[in-house]
């Protein structure tokens, strides 16, 4: 690394507190930037798109430059435990290019189209009523805990079928993953991959009891494909499940604990939400795009890539930073900075990824936050802030630990 002062620096203290200037200064400044750490980061709307878009870009990291030939991406002086554990986790959806990832797309995404999502709706309603009477019940709470993660946790478990498990650990463990190693140090990576470790060990029991005890769920139908071998390996089985239920619920608790906070941050939206109960689905996508949960994601060009003027390296990490992408005033206008559930164009968000990647999850997510939420607002209309607001410190995933809520 030279010594040059980095546009963003991921390590600067308090900066997930509020990432939002620090963004804007990479998109005002350098849209395409090398950072001075060796990765390249993309902050403009139209740059993300089509990056997240190109087919040239892979998610492989045995495709950045220097990278070993095999997939222990973490250092050999770890346990061997531990790079046995990380490497079953990058054979998940996240890290694998077409064709695998394609046909490892096919085996979960019939448990999350449309109608699927839709068929969920009265399970996800039942979750988030027992949350809003423990809100009522206590009166003064912590958001996060009574609501933002109890649901989406819930309505993941029902569909993979999983046994009851450690909910507290399993999101202790979660909020230790990073998924970029390029931003941590040594203290940071080995904690990281600690955790992947023991959910890797806590996924392969969850898949022998599934095996012991079938059912008409996600889980079983995977274990099915696995069975047929072709489909499915035994550690990409634990790979995708590892994803689905360890870390895929994390990203919709961060979307309902930040679009909360938006609200109450902003008054006016508040109120125009409490008016207008119809705009809850708009306000959703409002929330993507103003505060979201994924702020950066990673791809890797498989040859030289030219943007803006310049030429990215093959081989290169690049950083996608869609929080600053969906602030792009160049494409959502002056007040792209502020909140607004009325707005025309917050479905243009990147949020959720776009091409091959887009997130499979995104319908499931949008309906837990848009119940949740409207359903939070519509009953309590004493709702407020009743304290201040902790972040955690992570960088790709924003996300409050604490919103102390008063009703």
């Amino acid at each position: 690394m030279t010594n040059a002062e980095p546009l963003f620096d991921p390590s600067l203290p308090g900066l997930a507190d509020d990432p939002y200037p620090h963004y804007a200064r990479l998109r005002r400044t350098d849209p395409v930037y090398e950072h001075p750490a060796g990765y390249w980061m993309v902050s403009r709307h139209d740059d993300a798109t089509a990056v997240l878009r190109a087919p040239r870009m892979s998610v492989n990291e045995k495709n950045l430059a220097g990278s070993p030939a095999d997939d222990s991406a973490p250092p050999p002086e770890l346990p061997p435990a531990m790079v046995e554990a990380a490497n079953v986790m990058n054979l998940s959806l996240l890290d694998v290019d077409p064709p695998d990832h394609t046909r490892l797309r096919s085996l979960v995404t019939k448990a999350f189209t449309p109608r699927a999502v839709a068929a969920l709706e009265p399970v996800v309603t039942e979750l988030v009523n027992e949350g809003l009477d423990r809100i009522a019940d206590g009166g003064r709470v912590n958001l996060m805990d009574e609501l933002a993660f109890p649901v989406p946790f819930a309505v993941i478990s029902h569909m993979l079928g999983t046994p009851p498990a450690d909910s507290d650990r399993i999101r202790e463990l979660t909020g230790r993953i990073h998924r970029s190693p390029e931003l941590l140090d040594e203290a940071e990576l080995i904690e990281g991959m600690a955790a992947i470790e023991e959910l890797v060990k806590i996924t392969r029991e969850m898949i022998d009891w599934k095996r012991a005890n079938p059912a008409d769920d996600l889980l079983t139908a995977l274990i099915a494909a696995e069975h047929e071998g072709d489909k499915l390996t035994a550690d990409e089985l634990v790979a995708q499940v590892l994803l689905l239920y360890a870390a895929g619920h994390e990203t919709t608790v961060s979307l309902i604990g930040g679009g909360v906070v938006a609200l109450l941050q902003n008054p006016d939206q508040l109120d125009l939400l409490r008016r207008r109960p119809e705009l809850a689905e708009n306000a959703v996508e409002e929330f993507l795009r103003y505060d979201p949960p994924i702020q950066q994601t990673r791809r890797i060009t498989t040859g030289p890539y030219p943007l803006r003027g310049k030429e990215i390296p093959g081989g290169s990490l690049v950083m996608v930073a869609i929080a600053a992408a969906n602030r792009d005033e160049d494409h959502f206008g002056e007040d792209a900075g502020k909140l607004r559930i009325d707005r025309a164009d917050a479905r243009q968000h990147v949020s959720f990824g776009a091409g091959a990647h887009h997130c499979f999850g995104s319908a499931l997510a949008r309906m837990e936050a848009r119940i949740a939420i409207g359903g939070l607002v519509g009953r309590f209309p004493s709702l407020e802030l009743a304290g201040d607001v902790v972040w955690s410190d992570r960088v790709e995933l924003r996300s409050a630990k604490v919103v102390p809520i008063t009703v």
